[in-house]
């Protein structure tokens, strides 16, 4: 990639980090992919994936990683301080790594083996946290905890949240200016944009991403938010005209997604609902299905968290929520090597035979 199309391009539009420190592993500039088979299978001509997989650590969290990092370089910090149900650790990790920081984290006690072994394999530190991402005061109190901490030794604790992490998290919004760029080149704009939420921090970015380019007459797609059932903090407050986003004892077994607390679901609502944009919930058994519809009909290999934007698209458009002419784009937010154990779950029942080369060659010919 050459150094005038890298992230860092968008310096000028994200928190400021002196130029120096600007590191990259080549995050950013992600594929935009037209459905092939599941849009036109429902009439819908126009379906778009955002393949966030592509990131050097396979998940949209770079974009938040890279920033923070950069930005704890530029400050001279020696340690980093994180939370994480997965995505975040390892993008974290990964970008320390580079730096020559020294990161701890702490995650949840659901984090998957593969996001875990990833930070494991960057050198981080880690401790699971029993109930955290579940139990929302408790989770609340895991932030605040780390919050004293990192102020006491002079390092910011790195969460995944506006509300926490503003410098950071200004980087998410470059999701918005690619997918300006990708559908400039097609003379088009996307009308909505469906976003996974957990904590909200991803949706909110995304949003402010596209209404800082408002400002100079793009028009603004409806950004549309989706959550599990488990863990419906913000989509049906949402959808129901509510101002007020809702802490929950978390259910979903959607790793990534497992965010019982409010933390940047309120301003979500306020923007989300600006954008034209609404709330849709999915069952963790649609997420499952989506996932293995997107690797067996569209070759995306997804965890089950980065099929839930596609999820919530699908229940809308078939519900008749969604102009099938509407140009639609789901972000498709973390690879599937993330989470294998849902790979498993996809794979249930398929065998792999062993067989002697006479035996392979009649499979073959069968």
């Amino acid at each position: 990639m050459s150094l005038s199309k890298n992230f860092w391009r968008w310096a000028d539009k994200i928190s400021f980090v002196e130029e120096g420190s600007r590191i990259t592993l080549g995050e950013g500039d992600t594929p935009l992919i037209r459905s092939r088979h599941i849009g036109p299978q429902m009439e819908f001509e126009h379906l778009y994936f955002k393949l966030e997989t592509a990131n050097p650590s396979g998940s949209f969290k770079d974009r938040f990683a890279v920033v923070a990092v950069a930005d704890l370089l530029s400050r001279g910090v020696k340690k980093c301080l994180a939370t994480s149900s997965g995505n975040t650790g390892a993008a974290i990790a990964t970008y320390c790594a580079a730096a020559g920081i020294e990161c701890t984290i702490a995650i949840l006690e659901t984090t998957p083996l593969g996001k875990l072994t990833q930070m494991l394999a960057h050198g981080a530190k880690l401790v699971r946290v029993k109930g955290f991402g579940l139990d929302p005061k408790l989770s609340e109190a895991i932030f605040e905890m780390l919050s004293r901490i990192g102020k006491e030794q002079g390092c910011p604790p790195q969460i995944s949240a506006f509300h926490y992490s503003p410098v950071g998290m200004s980087g998410t919004q470059t999701i918005s200016y690619e997918l300006a760029e990708q559908f400039a080149e097609i003379e088009s704009y996307p009308d909505h944009v469906f976003v996974p939420a957990g904590g909200g921090g991803f949706a909110l970015g995304t949003i402010v991403g596209f209404e800082q380019m408002a400002q100079t007459g793009y028009p603004m797609p409806a950004v549309e938010i989706v959550q599990p059932e488990g863990n419906d903090t913000i989509a049906s407050a949402l959808r129901n005209g509510k101002e007020k986003a809702n802490a929950v004892n978390c259910t979903t077994a959607i790793s990534g997604l497992q965010v019982a607390s409010v933390i940047d679901g309120d301003d979500v609502l306020t923007h989300a609902r600006a954008s034209g944009g609404t709330g849709h919930i999915v069952t963790d058994d649609d997420i499952w299905k989506v996932q293995k519809r997107l690797a067996r009909e569209e070759g995306i290999f997804s965890e089950p968290a980065g099929a839930v934007a596609t999820a919530g698209a699908l229940k809308a458009m078939a519900a008749g929520e969604i102009d099938p002419g509407k140009k639609i784009v789901c972000l498709v937010t973390g690879s599937g090597f993330k989470d294998p154990v849902s790979i498993d779950k996809m794979n249930e029942g398929i065998e792999v035979p062993t067989l002697d080369i006479d035996e392979t060659a009649a499979l073959l010919q069968s």
